[in-house]
C-alpha cells in the first residue's frame, strides 16, 4: 500500500496508527494542492491547513528551503508513517 494502511483497528495502537495515517494523507493532499494554487477561502483548503499546520510549521522553521522547494511535507509524512508503524506493531 502506498499509505501505511489502517491495519488492525481492534487495538488502541491500531486506532492511533490509523489516525496518524489519515494525518499523513492530509499532508499529502495539502502538498498536491499547493501545486495548483488553491483558493485560500475554500473550506477544504482551510480544513487541510488547520489540520496540517501544527505539523508543518515547526518543520519549516527547522528546514531551509532548497532551491525554492519545501520538503517539509515529505519529511512530515516519513515521520508520521514511522510513528504509525511503531504504534501498529506495538502491543498497545
Amino acid at each position: 500500500m502506498i499509505f501505511g494502511g489502517f491495519g488492525d483497528l481492534s487495538s488502541l495502537g491500531g486506532i492511533l496508527a490509523a489516525i496518524i495515517n489519515l494525518l499523513a494523507l492530509a499532508v499529502f493532499f495539502r502538498a498536491i494542492l499547493s501545486w495548483v494554487a488553491p483558493d485560500p477561502s475554500n473550506p477544504i483548503v482551510q480544513a487541510l491547513d488547520a489540520i496540517t499546520d501544527p505539523i508543518l510549521q515547526p518543520l519549516r522553521q527547522i528546514m531551509p528551503r532548497m532551491g525554492g522547494l519545501d520538503f517539509s511535507p515529505m519529511v512530515a509524512m516519513i515521520v508520521l508513517f514511522a510513528i504509525a508503524r511503531l504504534l501498529s506493531n506495538s502491543g498497545i
